[in-house]
């Protein structure tokens, strides 16, 4: 099957040589730039080429200039000249609002495969006037974010970066673009970062309960897990027990039947045993959907306030509870 797919990617390569072509040169100009989260667009790294308009302008201004020389036309010669000058003006103008810029990333919060992350970037001008319509985007993705940087101040424009697997992803090389002021011409820099983007795994939609709690003794389970998704185990509330405690699914059905009787989970009796979340327990056999179902599962166990601890093969995350324990969990799981 290996070989058949790349003798298929050698004939497509062989058939379209241009585009081979242009691939290497691409990875080259790519290896070229350094990864930094700070970068200043200077004339080393900010290129320019005429737009389609900008073309068909050449093209008219060829045309008008033609017609002035055979007619003798001197109000023909004025507007050709008069054009040239907007268009080598708009020129300068155009490159100047990307030179002198500085970029830079704040580093990226982990997010959710699937999610679409939003790379912050900080936009930062020391000129004395103000630049207009910059706009950023991941490259290749036409997805575009405008803004204006006043004069002496910054900006910050958020770019849509949305990876499809869990893992530590390299964040992408990002295309800052203007064409202002006549769009006649396209002045752009590229960039890339040396941050690195979280990403977790997608949690199950409708996962399961939680699986039963081990004693302490390390013998096989004791504590179940009631259909509702809480652990058996619970009393009456009692004044000045902690929301967390409280079993709000069981509150919720209490008044719906028209009792305000309020339940708290016995931690007396969740001392005696521990829930480990592992791949095994899931009953699922291909790894992905195992990983989605213990996401869901962390996040369960920390919306009820429990404590949990995660068993992978490589690794394995003591027990503990709140936000710290959620944030170790994913990223064991974003990482295995």
């Amino acid at each position: 099957m290996t070989e058949t797919v790349f003798r298929r990617r050698s004939v497509a390569s062989a058939l379209n040589p241009a585009g081979m072509v242009q691939r290497r040169f691409r990875a080259w100009w790519m290896a070229r730039l350094p990864r930094t989260d700070t970068t200043l667009l200077t004339q080393r790294n900010v290129y320019i080429l005429p737009t389609g308009a900008g073309w068909m302008l050449a093209l008219t201004l060829l045309v008008l200039l033609v017609a002035s020389i055979n007619f003798q036309l001197n109000l023909g010669y004025l507007l050709t000249f008069l054009l040239a000058g907007s268009a080598v003006a708009g020129m300068h103008v155009c490159h100047a609002t990307l030179r002198g810029l500085s970029l830079h990333l704040k580093p990226p919060a982990p997010h959710f495969a699937g999610d679409s992350a939003a790379l912050e970037v900080q936009l930062t001008s020391e000129r004395r006037s103000p630049r207009m319509a910059i706009a950023l985007a991941v490259q290749g993705s036409g997805q575009w974010s405008w803004t204006d940087v006043p004069a002496q101040g910054t900006a910050v424009v958020q770019v849509a970066f949305a990876p499809a697997r869990r893992g530590l992803h390299d964040v992408p090389v990002l295309t800052a673009e203007t064409r202002f002021p006549l769009g006649t011409f396209r002045v752009w820099a590229l960039w890339r970062p040396a941050a690195q983007v979280l990403v977790y795994p997608a949690p199950e939609p409708h996962a399961p309960t939680l699986p039963p709690g081990e004693s302490l003794g390390g013998d096989a389970p004791t504590t179940q897990s009631a259909g509702s998704g809480e652990f058996d185990g619970v009393r009456a509330y009692r004044r000045g027990d902690p929301q967390k405690l409280v079993v709000w699914k069981k509150a919720a059905q209490a008044m719906a039947t028209g009792t305000d009787a309020l339940v708290s989970r016995d931690t007396q009796q969740s001392q005696r045993s521990e829930l480990w979340l592992e791949p095994g327990r899931t009953g699922l056999v291909d790894p992905e959907a195992r990983i989605a179902r213990l996401t869901a599962w962390v996040l369960q166990a920390d919306r009820l306030g429990l404590r949990y601890g995660l068993r992978l093969a490589d690794s394995v995350v003591p027990q503990g509870s709140g936000a710290a324990q959620r944030l170790r969990c994913l990223e064991a799981l974003a990482l295995c």
